[in-house]
C-alpha cells in the first residue's frame, strides 16, 4: 500500500486532469469530488475513478473545456447545459441559483444537461445540506442493470440519494445504486480477481454468476427485485426524457463501445424547510432528531455514518491506495 496525506491525493488528482488537458474550472471540480471519495474511504468513488476520466477523455467522450450554459428556465427551475463536460463544474455553476430559488419558493429543481457523469451523488447532496435545504438527485448511466424478471441490460445503476440538515451535527444522506450493487464495486473486484456475492448480477446467459468479469459482460441486478427494479424505471424517466435527456440506453449507444463514463443528465430537488414551516421551523427540526435518536438507540447505523467516521481517520491519518493503483496513475502523467 502506498500512503498519502489528503493534500497529496488532492494534488495528485488535480496533475493527472491538468497533465491531460483538463481546463483549470473542470481540473478543480472534478479533483474536489474525486477526493473526497478518498478522504470518506469510498474507494470505488475515489483516486480510481481518475483511470476512467482520462480514458474517457482520450476516447472523445467528454469535452475537457466546456463551458456551461446556464438557463433560467422558470421561477423554480434552472438548468445547466453541461457543452459535454464532466457533470462537476456544472453542478458548480449552477447550485447558487438552485439555493436561491428554493429559499425563495420553498421548492426548486436543477436539471443538468448533456453532462458526463462518474462520481457518486453524496458529495452534491452534503453542498445542499451545508446551505440548510433538504435534497435529493438522480440520474441515470449505461444500461448494464437488468429489469426484475429479465434477463438483459435495460436500466443504470439509477442512484438516488437524498439529504437531510442537521444542527451541530452530520447531515442524515443517503446515497445509494437501484442496483444491487455499484458498477464500480464489481469492476474493483475484478481488478483484484475476486469473486463477487450472488445476487450481484448474471452472465450473458442470464444465469446467476460470482465472476465479475461475467456479470460485467452480461448483467448486473437491481437491489430489492420488482421494489429496485420499478425505482430504476423511475429515475430513468424523471432524470431522462422529464429533463429532456437520454435514458441509459441512450447513452450506452452513444459511447458506441468506447466503455467511457455514461453521458445524459441529472435532476436536483431542493426544498427548503423554513419556507415550509416558518417560524416553527427550529421545533419541526429538532422533532426530527428524535427519528435519528431512534434508530441509533437500537443500535442501527444511520446511512454515512461510515463516511463520516472513515472522514475523521483521513484527516488525522492520511489515506492509502494500493501500489498498483499508485502505478496506473502515475502512468498518466507521462
Amino acid at each position: 500500500m502506498i500512503a498519502l496525506t489528503l493534500d497529496e491525493t488532492r494534488t495528485l488528482a488535480e496533475s493527472i486532469l491538468r497533465h491531460n488537458g483538463f481546463s483549470e474550472p473542470h481540473v478543480k471540480a472534478v479533483a474536489e469530488v474525486v477526493w473526497a471519495g478518498e478522504r470518506d474511504e469510498c474507494a470505488s468513488h475515489g483516486l480510481w475513478r481518475l483511470l476512467g476520466c482520462i480514458a474517457t477523455l482520450r476516447n472523445g467522450k467528454v469535452v475537457a473545456d466546456a463551458e456551461p450554459e446556464l438557463i433560467d428556465q422558470a421561477p423554480a427551475i434552472v438548468r445547466v447545459d453541461a457543452k459535454g463536460g464532466f457533470s462537476q463544474r456544472a453542478f458548480q455553476m449552477g447550485t447558487p441559483v438552485l439555493v436561491e430559488k428554493a429559499r425563495n419558493s420553498g421548492i426548486a429543481a436543477m436539471a443538468i444537461n448533456h453532462c458526463v457523469h462518474f462520481s457518486a451523488l453524496w458529495s452534491e447532496i452534503e453542498v445542499l445540506t451545508e446551505a440548510g435545504l433538504v435534497a435529493m438527485a438522480f440520474t441515470p448511466s449505461h444500461s448494464w442493470v437488468a429489469p426484475a424478471g429479465g434477463s438483459k441490460p435495460l436500466f443504470g445503476t439509477n442512484p438516488i440519494a437524498f439529504g437531510w440538515p442537521r444542527v451541530g451535527k452530520p447531515p442524515f444522506i443517503f446515497d445509494f445504486a437501484t442496483s444491487a450493487v455499484a458498477r464500480g464495486e464489481i469492476q474493483l473486484h475484478e481488478r483484484a480477481g475476486k469473486a463477487i456475492p450472488l445476487g450481484w448480477g448474471i452472465d450473458a446467459d442470464g444465469q446467476p454468476s460470482t465472476d465479475p468479469s461475467a456479470v460485467l459482460n452480461g448483467a448486473m441486478l437491481t437491489f430489492g427485485g420488482h421494489k429496485g427494479s420499478a425505482l430504476s424505471a423511475m429515475v430513468e424517466l424523471i432524470a431522462g426524457p422529464l429533463i429532456g435527456d437520454l435514458t441509459s440506453v441512450e447513452s450506452q449507444q452513444y459511447d458506441a463501445g468506447s466503455k467511457s463514463s455514461p453521458y445524459h443528465g441529472e435532476l436536483i430537488i431542493a426544498l427548503d424547510p423554513k419556507r415550509f414551516l416558518g417560524d416553527a421551523v427550529d421545533h419541526h427540526l429538532a422533532r426530527a432528531e428524535s427519528l435519528f435518536e431512534g434508530i441509533q438507540g437500537q443500535g442501527a447505523r444511520l446511512p454515512s455514518q461510515r463516511r463520516y467516521d472513515a472522514r475523521e481517520r483521513s484527516l488525522r491519518d492520511g489515506v492509502k491506495i494500493t501500489e498498483k493503483l499508485y502505478e496506473d496513475l502515475q502512468a498518466l502523467l507521462v
